[in-house]
């Protein structure tokens, strides 16, 4: 980004933060993620190429830094970044409350959704034994149908291919359905009554399954813009 030319501190923070992608890639840090890959997962359409320069720039600038070496190094933020944590966190709940919800198919990515909820699970709420959860999403291509979260009480995964265990439970859907549920446009009982979203399987998984999921930080925030639910 082109500095500013200017030493107003608000300048000099946005010369840093405000540099395209870099806000998003916070959110991933600040929300838990700490090794590339998975900070890749949650920013898909940066390159590799630009996320390792955006770090390397968050790294020289104090805000985070990486420790170990290789494949094995992890992403954490430093005192000034986690100072910067409630100004990511404020800017998402300003954009939920005044922003319209322009959701177009470009921006109903169930993939995003879905690895968002790996990390958001009440866990404690989940069986003990390994649980498989597939979601189908009906409006993708083949190769983005389905997705499948795998895990128990100790912690959930997401497999973008057959994980190969029997299914438990299946979440039936589309992209739009989906995403407006998970910020908190369409509560998911509504859903599940107006079968937006089928939920197949053993009864008391299907009953269970609304107490699983913590929504995004975001879904209990009051949109001023709204928007029809097409």
């Amino acid at each position: 980004m082109q500095n500013y030319g200017q030493f107003c501190p608000l300048a000099l923070a946005s010369e840093i933060i405000g540099e395209r992608w870099t806000p998003l890639i916070l959110r991933e840090v600040v929300l838990g993620a700490r090794r590339f890959n998975h900070i890749h997962r949650g920013v898909p359409r940066i390159s590799p190429a630009l996320l390792s320069k955006r770090l390397s720039t968050l790294q020289a600038a104090g805000i985070v830094e990486r420790q170990g070496e290789g494949g094995h190094g992890e992403y954490q933020l430093t005192e000034a970044g986690l100072e910067l944590a409630p100004v990511i966190e404020n800017l998402a709940r300003w954009g939920k409350r005044w922003l319209p919800a322009t959701l177009s198919e470009n921006r109903a990515d169930p993939d995003l959704i879905v690895w968002d909820m790996r990390r958001r699970m009440k866990l404690e709420k989940l069986p003990r034994e390994r649980t498989v959860v597939e979601f189908l999403f009906i409006d993708q291509v083949a190769a983005k149908q389905r997705r499948w979260l795998v895990g128990n009480r100790l912690g959930m995964e997401l497999c973008i291919t057959d994980p190969g265990f029997d299914v438990d439970l299946v979440v039936k859907t589309d992209s739009r359905t989906i995403t407006w549920v998970w910020f908190g446009d369409l509560p998911l009982l509504q859903a599940i009554g107006e079968r937006k979203l089928l939920l197949q399987g053993a009864p008391h998984l299907c009953d269970a399954f609304p107490s699983w999921l913590q929504l995004s930080p975001t879904a209990d925030i009051t949109r001023k813009k709204t928007v029809p639910l097409l």
